[in-house]
């Protein structure tokens, strides 16, 4: 049985991934506030967003995790196309989970089917990243942490759903995004702790590429996509900053529909000055 290590970086890892989940968090919460307040192609828009931010973040917090990973014995590769696809996953089934959200008119029942598939879609991206691995030996799960694994991720992305339809001050926001990637972590080391390695020392190259090669690279680009699009959005005026911009522009605009009402050969009577001493 080989010996597992979750931190082989020390707490940078840990640390680090759990910043990446909240500020996918945060980022896609902010977004699916803002699209409860339009309509028509901009609430399109801003849940694509929304669903692109949780779902990177997500799979970020992952990654970043996986680069602290390591089994004594073996080394360890990534199948490119299944991270990948995992990725994929992630921002597919996150994204369907936050358009039934924000387009369900049955709060309740909207919020039950979202939660539930966004947590779905995140046990899915994590497993699928497990299958990406390559190592000389054979990986087990135990079923009965997978299965916690898989709960906490429900429960998590159903409490980021209802705190996107109930909370809307960004101080609230900014407090239900630590919650929400503190539970996306515990579903993560959950996940891990359910991994078990038989090793089977082997001489043969591995294949697949190294986290340094790939993963590294990956996450810190889907990480500063993460960072200029909350920029952006934090810069974006939201609809009650555009509706006090109008009216305060049509408060300093003259009145086009003055006319002069005055009749034909009216004059104005002459100032009358003081007498001179």
């Amino acid at each position: 049985m080989g010996h597992l290590d979750h931190a082989a970086l020390g707490w940078l890892t840990p640390a680090l991934s759990y910043a990446m989940a909240c500020v996918g968090a945060a980022l896609g919460l902010r977004c699916t506030v803002r699209a409860r307040d339009t309509t028509g192609r901009s609430r399109r828009n801003w849940l694509l967003t929304a669903a692109s931010a949780i779902g990177t973040g997500i799979w970020t917090m992952h990654f970043v995790a996986m680069l602290g990973f390591g089994v004594t014995g073996t080394d360890i590769r990534y199948d490119v196309p299944l991270t990948v696809l995992s990725l994929v996953v992630a921002m597919a089934v996150v994204g369907v989970g936050v358009f039934v959200v924000g387009h369900g008119t049955d709060r309740p029942r909207s919020l039950l089917i979202g939660g539930l598939t966004t947590g779905v879609g995140v046990a899915s991206m994590h497993y699928l990243g497990m299958a990406a691995l390559r190592l000389h030996g054979e990986i087990r799960f135990d079923p009965v942490l997978v299965v916690l694994s898989v709960a906490i991720a429900v429960v998590a992305a159903t409490a980021a759903l209802w705190a996107a339809l109930n909370i809307h001050s960004p101080a609230a926001v900014a407090l239900a995004s630590l919650v929400m990637g503190a539970a996306v972590s515990s579903m993560h080391y959950t996940g891990m702790f359910a991994v078990h390695v038989q090793v089977s020392p082997s001489g043969t190259g591995l294949p697949g590429a190294t986290a340094m090669q790939f993963v590294f690279p990956l996450a810190v680009g889907l990480g500063s996509y993460l960072f200029v699009t909350a920029a952006f959005v934090a810069l974006s005026p939201t609809a009650e900053e555009r509706a006090a911009y109008a009216s305060a522009g049509r408060l300093t605009e003259p009145d086009e529909r003055a006319v002069d009402v005055a009749p034909p050969g009216f004059r104005a009577p002459r100032p009358v000055r003081a007498p001179t001493r």
